[in-house]
């Protein structure tokens, strides 16, 4: 009887948990709309114009109130118009507080003066350059002079501008047309949604998030550490979108700004700052679009030969337990491409798991025999990584210390400070530790040694380059800029300093480090990225679906190589969770990462609750097949690569990419990819499921496993074919490289 009680009453704590996780997840999500003005004319403006700006029409209407820009050479192509009927421009004065705790956000904004009132007086052109100029009032009576500029740069690249006369405007409210039925994709690395219509998206690097809405976990994620995360929490956003209409927009700003696609008709940026600019882009397709940004941020370079090789092993405890795992792998004959040990600094325990002591030498007691160990590598060919990040913190607990980076970093005065002068602490899991101050060339300087001397020397290839997402939004660093403007641009300075390392050190393009943290300008200075910390999960909120939906947003916007976790990496088992591995969810996991541009396996933050690569049979032989396949397809991997460093084509792509005119290809989402032109993936994402839908854009495919031909009209089509474990949907075009590397 007790034990039915004691059922009940948990059934009954699980339900209030679960309803109190979406009222809070729910109550979360509650922000403020966006701000559309009213519009009026006056003088020139109210008569119809038309103008040829560059490579560009503008088209004037003053009956609809609305000005339409399309290419010269594709008059039917509208690459953006301001909403008919009202003002595309509002402005405002708001006080923003922010508060950081554990590299998450949590803001509040009120709105002081809202100037959405909007006057067109007075349009002139002059060479390449239009601007339209008036006022903008708000209820009090007060007005603003501004002006909106459109230049062109280029024949795909208008770059606009917005200036306002009055220095005390700190917000930017700019607003474009949509179609109903048009669908938004980018934004930078997106894990709940691909397409991004109907949602308000911030902006902002931070963490990802716990849950992210699965419940209960987000909410109790919430109550314990505000660590639960919404569906736009991101370390790698980007203020850059690509639409189904062929449109695409970048701000180049790196202030906080929002994304708001709620309105039937029209879209808005919110922009923190009282300046405005970017670029509206013109392409034919999506990979012109692509192109067209990346040659403005920077495009990703061909990853080194070696990790295209097999499998970058995840794999801790020293050096006689690393070597154990190690001949674990080779006896089975999985390719090993890479040694990945992030424990080389040593290990210490904590409330979320396993984690390391960040004091960037290594542990010489838990990694001995070093160079035996190192020469045992080189004999076998496999190249070793470790773990690097831009904190520092206190080892006055740790033995066998030789070099205290956190007392050299502080008496220095390399990190970041509070408002008296002081170390400004960091609250990490059950420790703190300090952040260094980017904007002090010392200090890049300083790190960049500690890198070369205690990494690169003691035969390291690479590395994880951690973190760089918590520094305080109303932070002053040591150059004046405010935390606002320099936060979203510390992941880029981050994985510059680590580039500088690599070309200083003569290792470029034999060197790697990948990034989870990043903003606009990271592809040109990231030699990989990573996908950060998901669930071992199946769900679409933080689990293994998430993954995919990552790369394929992150790659519309530059991030051409990414990857993510083998198996994911965050478990949870406190109180009565129980979020671990599953075998299948492994296993699955193997399977789709075979198809991205690193293969790289995680023990995650608690290692020995979880399954591992090498903990079976089964598995490891599962691990043998996927990184087989993956070597096989290294040649088609480069050839794309190419491509990458060319036009910034991501290898990861959405079916859209090369079918723009397909409508059926905007509604996929996390179900399937293309790697590469010839190459479709449908991954298996959910538990105990043995057949997959694919859809088949027109064309000639052929499935990988039995050889099935479908001849595919222009219509497309949906097929169901087997996939049981080890045999994900992968299709390939007949006589293409795929097909020449992976048939039989």
């Amino acid at each position: 009887m007790k034990r039915i009680v004691g059922l009940i009453l948990l059934a009954l704590l699980l339900l209030i948990i679960m309803a109190g996780g979406l009222w809070w997840y729910s109550f979360k999500g509650q922000e403020l709309p966006p701000v559309f003005s009213s519009l009026f004319l006056e003088g020139q403006a109210a008569e119809d114009q038309d103008w040829i700006v560059g490579d560009f029409s503008l088209d004037w209407d003053s009956d609809r109130k609305q000005l339409t820009v399309t290419p010269v050479t594709r008059q039917g192509q509208i690459i953006f118009a301001t909403p008919a009927d009202r003002g595309f421009l509002a402005g405002g004065v708001g006080e923003l507080q922010s508060e950081e705790q554990r590299g998450y956000f949590f803001m509040e904004e009120e709105r002081q003066i809202i100037y959405d009132q909007q006057t067109i007086s007075q349009i002139d052109k002059e060479d390449n350059q239009l601007q339209l100029a008036g006022t903008l009032s708000c209820s009090e009576g007060n007005e603003v002079d501004y002006s909106f500029i459109l230049e062109a740069v280029s024949p795909g690249r208008l770059r606009y501008q917005v200036q306002w006369e009055d220095e005390d405007i700190n917000r930017t409210y700019l607003s474009w047309s949509l179609e109903e039925d048009e669908h938004i994709f980018g934004l930078g690395t997106q894990y709940s949604y691909f397409d991004l219509r109907g949602q308000r998206v911030p902006i902002l690097v931070q963490e990802q998030g716990i849950g992210r809405g699965a419940q209960p976990l987000t909410f109790l994620a919430e109550i314990t550490n505000r660590a639960g995360g919404s569906p736009f929490h991101t370390y790698a956003p980007v203020p850059h979108f690509i639409s189904s209409e062929l449109r695409s927009l970048f701000s180049i700003n790196k202030e906080y700004q929002v994304f708001h696609f709620t309105e039937n008709k029209a879209a808005q940026l919110e922009l923190f700052s009282g300046k405005a600019e970017g670029y509206i882009y013109a392409g034919e397709s999506p990979a012109a679009l692509v192109e067209e940004h990346t040659g403005v941020v920077g495009r990703m370079e061909p990853l080194p030969s070696w990790t295209q090789e097999g499998l970058i092993l995840g794999v801790q405890g020293g050096t006689d337990e690393v070597r154990r795992k190690i001949e674990i792998m080779k006896g089975s004959g999985v390719p090993l491409a890479g040694l990945w040990i992030q424990d080389w600094v040593g290990q210490r325990r904590t409330s979320f798991g396993y984690q390391l002591w960040w004091n960037w030498e290594r542990d010489q007691d838990h990694y001995n025999d070093w160079d035996n160990f190192r020469e045992e590598l080189n004999e076998d060919g496999i190249q070793l990584l470790g773990y690097v990040n831009p904190f520092v913190v206190s080892v006055e607990d740790k033995d066998n210390v030789r070099r205290d980076l956190y007392r050299e970093a502080r008496e220095k005065g390399f990190v970041l400070q509070d408002e008296a002068g002081e170390p400004l602490e960091f609250l990490l899991t059950d420790f703190t530790g300090n952040l260094l101050d980017l904007t002090i060339e010392e200090a890049r300087e300083w790190i960049k040694e500690v890198i070369t001397a205690e990494m690169i020397q003691e035969g390291f290839s690479g590395w994880m380059a951690d973190f760089g997402e918590a520094l305080p939004l109303d932070a002053v660093m040591a150059s004046g800029d405010k935390g606002i403007y320099y936060h979203n641009r510390y992941p880029e300075e981050w994985a510059r300093i680590n580039r500088e390392a690599l070309q200083e050190a003569g290792l470029e393009g034999e060197g790697l480090f990948f990034v989870r943290a990043g903003f606009s300008d990271s592809p040109g200075q990231a030699s990989a990225f990573w996908l950060g910390d998901q669930n071992v999960t199946w769900d679409a909120h933080d689990g293994i679906k998430t993954a995919v939906t990552g790369l394929l947003s992150s790659g519309l916007s530059g991030f051409s190589l990414n990857h993510s976790d083998i198996g994911g990496y965050t478990s949870i088992t406190d109180l009565f969770l129980n979020y671990v591995r599953s075998e299948e969810l492994l296993l699955r996991w193997i399977e789709l990462n075979a198809f991205t541009s690193l293969f790289r396996s995680h023990e995650g933050n608690r290692p020995d609750e979880n399954l591992q690569v090498y903990s079976n049979d089964r598995i490891v032989n599962h691990v043998q097949k996927f990184a087989s396949i993956f070597r096989d397809l290294a040649p088609y991997r480069q050839k794309l690569m190419l491509e990458a460093e060319e036009k910034g084509a991501p290898l990861v792509r959405p079916l859209f990419f090369h079918y723009p005119h397909d409508p059926q290809t905007y509604d996929l989402t996390y179900q399937q990819f293309m790697l590469g032109p010839d190459l479709i993936v449908a991954p298996v994402l959910d538990a105990d499921q043995e057949e997959v839908e694919v859809y088949l854009p027109r064309g000639t495919w052929q499935h990988h496993w039995s050889s099935d031909l479908y001849q595919v009209q222009e219509e497309g089509q949906v097929v169901s074919v087997p996939a049981p474990l080890g045999q994900p949907g992968v299709f390939y075009s007949p006589g293409s490289i795929p097909a020449e590397l992976l048939g039989d």
